[in-house]
């Protein structure tokens, strides 16, 4: 038979343990002081808890003082600890009186009734923050239980300690720390204050820096002030706002309240940013208040991701903390929030479209094309801001319904970079071109038009040629000759066809693939892009025939093109009217289109000649 199995107890190195909590548990050893007021705030609770109705009002407050020496002390009002809970909870990695307190109570509510709600503590590991800025900690004690004894513990390395008795103190604790040379910024009092006002805004006990009779957190924000005065609420709610805002001024602010399905209890407020954005632009700033304390500064995860003009500060009871306490659990609760605070921004937005026309219009003048990005990715939003935001043309800014009245149905999306053909031809027919190069332009007027109805023609591409130019396919061979003759050129197809307005002979068209493919096989291109990336785009560009760079439309519904086509005998190319109609084409070709630069020049040249001659004719036969 085997041998019974035995049971052993895993032996734990608390030399190796307290190296590993206290030096690497928080990001920053400036947590150490949050850590140690946490501790303070939740010793005040717990009095309020245990002995209702023995307050002699001096409880509940938190003092954080420094001395000359480089000491930075911690002193409340709370309830004090006895020489066992010392050695339990003070002296005991992992073990806290904050967790039993809570598990203590039956409410699952989380409101300000329930007082052990208020309660912030949670791994029993903040105690250990203290060895992380100190090579020496003094705790010295006096608990409401037994108010007649004072306990004293020491330490230097948190691994080792003396508990002696010593003459009893105001019931409450004071937390002595003797700061490491490298820590001793601590020791000045703007320096402490400017951290604690940053952590304990929200708390809802009061936390005094050194003299100074005002609390640092005496102001109430907006959320937990009852205030039926709307004008009222909305200057509160941008003072908080101003208060929090680091980098920009707050353009508006939106509310965030409790969700009435209960399935959140956050609350807090987000603003708007007054500062310009782009589509791309992320500027997010989130603090995130669990139990009054703050947990990040950079939670930006609870907004979304196309809120990247969007601020704010939130607090809750419910979200759980990692064990630093420096950011939440991604869990059920964090998604519901998440959802939440999405809503409630779509909500406000579309609030303050309609109540405060003058900020809106603010608004949408620096943030617009953020805002089209945002509505593509939120559905709710879009329906919100669809007839709000504009798409930049070669009009100016117009929206997507303006658009479609101008383009009698359609709006009509440039794909080039610099300007082309559709700027001429769309400036003739009177009609505005979205730039479908910028941010989400095209995405945008296509949700639009599959939502609202209405369709985009793609101008550049072979599909976008098809709706704008009507190939004529009756003419003759010899009209296709001469018509090649007269306007052809290297790496240029004619076009017979038919188009709006009458009166313009030709369009000039680049082959956008074309394009893209000597964009993506020049040097410049090795240089810029990826080279992963650059091997994929020219596998694409490899498939591309472009030994036809442009084609020219040639309007068989212009008069003089007419009067060509119908001409019994072919044109001489060099007759003064050819010379004229053909210098025209790269005259009405668009910026970026590959007729400018020199052949724009010999054009000009051969037109400006060419007139004078027909008037230098004109003034010998006295016919002007």
């Amino acid at each position: 038979m085997s041998e019974p199995q035995r049971l052993h107890t895993t032996r734990v190195d608390l030399s190796g343990l307290m190296t590993v909590l206290g030096n690497n548990l928080y990001s920053t050893p400036l947590v150490a002081v949050r850590e140690l007021v946490q501790n303070a705030h939740d010793a005040c609770v717990r009095r309020r808890i245990e002995a209702p109705g023995k307050e002699t009002g001096t409880e509940g407050a938190i003092y954080v003082r420094v001395d000359g020496t480089g000491t930075l002390i911690v002193e409340d009002r709370g309830a004090g600890l006895t020489e066992s809970e010392i050695v339990r909870y003070l002296a005991t990695v992992g073990t806290g009186m904050t967790r039993e307190l809570r598990s203590r109570s039956t409410s699952n509510d989380a409101s300000l009734e329930d007082p052990s709600n208020d309660l912030i503590g949670m791994f029993g590991l903040g105690f250990l923050s203290a060895f992380v800025v100190g090579d020496r900690v003094v705790v010295t004690t006096t608990s409401y239980q037994t108010p007649e004894e004072g306990y004293r513990y020491q330490s230097v390395t948190g691994e080792t300690y003396t508990l002696e008795k010593c003459t009893p103190r105001a019931i409450g604790t004071v937390v002595e720390i003797r700061l490491k040379g490298s820590f001793r910024a601590l020791a000045e009092e703007d320096a402490l204050r400017s951290v604690l006002e940053k952590y304990c805004a929200l708390l809802t006990i009061p936390v005094f820096v050194g003299d100074n009779p005002v609390a640092i957190n005496a102001e109430k924000p907006p959320w937990r002030i009852e205030e039926t005065n709307p004008l009222r609420t909305r200057k509160l709610r941008f003072s908080f706002a101003e208060r929090m805002e680091k980098r920009f001024a707050p353009l508006a602010t939106i509310p965030i309240a409790p969700a009435t399905d209960g399935s959140t209890d956050v609350a807090g407020v987000l603003w708007l940013q007054d500062g310009a954005t782009y589509g791309t632009s992320d500027n997010r700033v989130f603090t995130i208040y669990v139990r009054g304390m703050m947990l990040d500064d950079d939670g930006r995860d609870l907004l979304p991701a196309w809120a990247g003009f969007v601020a704010g500060a939130v607090e809750s009871r419910r979200l759980v903390p990692t064990a630093s306490r420096e950011d939440l659990q991604k869990d059920a609760l964090f998604d519901a929030t998440a959802a939440h605070i999405e809503a409630s921004l779509v909500r406000g937005l579309a609030t303050l479209s309609k109540e405060e026309p003058e900020t809106w219009r603010r608004v949408l003048t620096r943030h617009n094309e953020a805002l089209l990005g945002a509505a593509l990715a939120s559905p709710a939003l879009f329906d919100v801001l669809a007839d709000e935001l504009t798409l930049p043309t070669s009009e100016g800014d117009l929206t997507v319904k303006r658009l479609l009245k101008r383009g009698e149905g359609t709006v009509y999306v440039s794909l080039s970079e610099h300007g082309g053909f559709e700027e001429m031809l769309f400036r003739a027919l009177q009609t505005p071109v979205a730039t479908g190069t910028r941010y989400a332009v095209y995405r945008f007027a296509l949700r639009y038009t599959e939502r609202r109805g209405g369709r985009v023609v793609r101008l550049g591409t072979d599909e976008g040629n098809e709706e704008i130019f009507e190939r004529v396919t009756t003419l003759t061979a010899d009209q296709r000759g001469m018509l090649d003759t007269l306007f052809g050129a290297t790496g240029q197809e004619i076009v017979a066809a038919r188009f709006a307005p009458a009166n313009l002979p030709f369009v000039l068209v680049p082959d956008r693939d074309a394009e893209l493919k000597a964009r993506v096989e020049s040097d410049e291109a090795a240089k810029k892009i990826a080279s992963a990336a650059l091997g994929l785009a020219r596998l694409y560009t490899r498939t591309i025939q472009a030994t036809v760079k442009t084609r020219l439309f040639v309007n068989c519904d212009c008069p003089p093109i007419a009067r060509l086509l119908a001409a019994p005998t072919a044109w001489s190319a060099e007759s003064p009217p050819l010379v004229l109609l053909r210098s025209l084409i790269p005259l009405l070709a668009g910026a970026g289109t590959p007729s400018d630069g020199t052949q724009l020049g010999v054009a000009l040249t051969a037109y400006t000649a060419t007139v004078d001659t027909l008037l230098a004719s004109a003034t010998a036969s006295k016919k002007v």
